[in-house]
């Protein structure tokens, strides 16, 4: 017996190994950890327990026969987070670059069942070459396998991916469609084609970072959701995304003891709102000021920064944030806030998050570039994913709420639950100004009449109280207890049923 044991440890220490010592050293050079080291920084101490770790891959063309590695250049099984389940795969660029293969699928494909049918959320650390050219269609069949089981999760447990290397090809749409993607800033990347197949077919140069970086996926194309320095910091921010997360679908986000008073005034709030209607402010800072112990995890943070998107908490409950920033561009809704809104949202409401909709919005950006663009079905979006969502919603106007940016952003009329405003707000079809040239037109030419008639405008509209009158706001409130109302309003929700009509699935306008 002792014996069969030593063996048993011996295969061990060799699957641990994954492509050997040269190959992790090479890994450790680049400033990468290895699969396990990535899993041993992301889960609790002691809580991994490994699935599949002999298993090896079947092919025996091209000299694959002699060629197996136990484990097949992938990590599976589940652990915690903070006491909290999670299943998660780690590829391994030391065994064949990480390829994914017939059984290198199956593998993952394996826990991605075993999280649906256990109610758990899921983790893929991808570090890839991708396909296993030896493989042919077996690795492309494997890899459509996986895409089918991240649809068959999607709204039921959360899913996260996390590039920490090469993502390319067929291997980038599993990723893509999960919840939330994290980057390591200069030795990830992800694209479709790299650069040399980009150089053949358009002679346009560029390098892997510039094609498919970090920086291009977390600024420009809103692929990732964010990205970090180096391996460690990524995994630590994902314990710290995770701790905002329900399980599963049927469950609520965790609760946590924080020490916050939902009774601490903010004074500060009251002045925040420049007497200059067109200057802007930091809707980060009311943010701040209004979270438990200020802690704010923003999503999305380099994209589209006129909407803000992240998770808080209020008196220790998960609650999703959607802001208009009025630094960038105003607050204005486009093309890349509706999209990065919406996606935000739904995702909220797939898993019983609360939505906190800060606004300070003048309408639609006009112009050229986003009509052709598709603003208009673009901004449905939000509009479409705020009007299905059910969960608890809460809108406070800060200041500006016009046009039809009014009624997107989780205005009464689309079933927000709870609308408050400050006294600043404004509510109305457009500004003072605008408003005024387009009715009286003919009066143009006097000046001081105009001037008149914007001021009559501004004391008829500049204020919350002609929609507080019709009932479209439940109650202007005073900045200094923004706080306290938030977590009395949401309180009332807690037990909140909504139901839609009976449906196959919506039709968002994608």
């Amino acid at each position: 017996m002792q014996e069969i044991i030593e063996a048993l440890e011996k295969r061990r220490q060799e699957a641990r190994l994954g492509g050997g010592q040269a190959r992790i050293d090479i890994q450790h050079e680049k400033g990468k950890l290895t699969a396990r080291e990535r899993l041993d920084v992301l889960l609790d101490p002691g809580s991994f327990e490994e699935y599949d770790m002999f298993v090896t891959q079947r092919c025996t063309d091209f000299g694959m026969a002699d060629k197996s590695i136990a484990g097949d250049g992938v990590v599976t099984g589940w652990g915690t987070i903070n006491g909290r389940m999670v299943y998660v795969f780690s590829q391994d660029f030391t065994v064949f670059g990480g390829s994914l293969s017939e059984t290198h699928a199956q593998k993952i494909c394996k826990i991605l069942d075993l999280a649906v049918q256990n109610r758990a959320p899921v983790i893929g650390l991808n570090d890839s070459g991708g396909a296993r050219i030896q493989e042919g269609v077996a690795s492309l069949g494997g890899y459509a396998e996986v895409f089918w089981r991240n649809v068959q999760a999607s709204g039921s447990v959360p899913q996260i991916s996390v590039i920490m290397g090469p993502c390319a090809g067929g291997a980038v749409y599993s990723p893509a469609m999960t919840d939330f993607i994290y980057m390591v800033r200069d030795t990830s990347y992800m694209f479709v084609t790299g650069p040399d197949v980009v150089k053949t077919v358009t002679n346009e140069i560029v390098s892997a970072e510039e094609l498919g970086g970090a920086a291009t996926h977390t600024i420009k194309s809103s692929v990732a959701d964010a990205a970090f320095d180096n391996d460690i910091e990524t995994l630590l921010e994902i314990r710290r995304l995770f701790a905002y997360l329900p399980l599963n679908s049927e469950e609520k986000a965790p609760r946590v003891q924080v020490n916050d008073t939902p009774e601490r005034a903010e004074m500060s709030l009251d002045t925040i709102i420049p007497d200059n209607a067109n200057a802007p402010y930091d809707m980060g800072e009311v943010i701040l000021k209004i979270a438990d112990e200020g802690e704010f995890l923003e999503l999305q943070r380099e994209h589209a920064g006129n909407i803000i998107t992240g998770f808080m908490r209020l008196n220790g409950e998960v609650v999703g944030v959607v802001a208009n920033q009025p630094m960038v561009l105003a607050g204005c809704l486009d093309i890349n806030s509706s999209k990065k809104g919406a996606r935000f949202v739904r995702f909220c409401d797939c898993f019983n998050i609360p939505i906190l909709t800060l606004v300070d919005v003048p309408g639609f950006l006009p112009g050229t570039a986003q009509e052709y663009g598709g603003i208009i079905k673009n901004g449905a979006k939000l509009l479409f994913a705020y009007a299905e969502a059910t969960v608890p919603k809460v809108t406070l106007i800060t200041r500006k709420a016009y046009g039809g940016a009014y009624d997107v952003m989780a205005s009464k009329h689309i079933r927000a639950d709870v609308n408050y405003a400050w006294p600043s707000a404004e509510i109305a079809v457009m500004g003072a100004k605008g408003a005024t040239e387009i009715l009286y037109r003919s009066e143009l030419g006097d000046k001081e009449k105009i001037a008149q008639r914007t001021a009559d405008y501004e004391a008829r509209f500049a204020n919350p109280f002609v929609a507080a009158e019709r009932g479209f706001i439940d109650d202007v409130i005073l900045p200094h207890n923004t706080r306290r109302r938030l977590i009395r309003a949401f309180s009332t929700l807690q037990n909140k049923r909504a139901e839609m009509p009976p449906k196959k699935h919506d039709n968002i306008p994608l």
